[in-house]
C-alpha cells in the first residue's frame, strides 16, 4: 500500500507540510514538527527551510475542508457517533433484559426444554 504525499492544510500550522508528512507516515504531526525544528537548529539551517518551501510549493494540495475529505475512511468515531451507537446497544440490552427478567411462560418452557 503506497501513500502519496499531499499537503494537509486543514491540520497544518503553517503550510501543511508537517501535517502532510504525518498523514503519509502515520506518525504524530507534533513529533515531525519537533524533529524538523531540531534538525534545523543542529546544523541543517538553510536546507531544511529550502526543502520545506519546495515541498509546500510543489506538493499536491490535500483536502482543505471536511467536505473535500468525505471520500476517505474515517480514522476514528466522533463522540456523537459513539454515543449514538451506544444508545442503540443500550436499547437492545434493555429489551433483552426485560424479555429474560419478565415472567414469561414461553421462555421458561424453552429453557426447560434445553435441559
Amino acid at each position: 500500500m503506497t501513500r502519496t504525499f499531499r499537503l494537509d492544510r486543514r491540520n497544518g500550522k503553517l503550510l501543511g507540510v508537517c501535517a502532510g508528512l504525518a498523514r503519509m507516515t502515520g506518525w504524530d504531526a507534533t513529533l515531525i514538527r519537533v524533529g524538523l525544528v531540531l534538525i534545523t537548529l543542529f546544523g541543517a539551517f538553510p536546507w531544511t527551510l529550502i526543502a520545506y518551501g519546495a515541498a509546500a510549493v510543489f506538493a499536491k494540495k490535500g483536502a482543505a475542508s471536511l467536505a473535500d475529505d468525505a471520500g476517505r475512511p474515517r480514522s476514528a468515531l466522533s463522540a456523537r457517533d459513539l454515543r449514538e451507537s451506544m444508545r442503540d446497544i443500550d436499547r437492545r440490552m434493555i429489551e433483552v433484559d426485560s424479555y429474560v427478567a419478565s415472567p414469561n411462560r414461553t421462555l421458561a418452557q424453552e429453557i426447560d426444554s434445553l435441559r
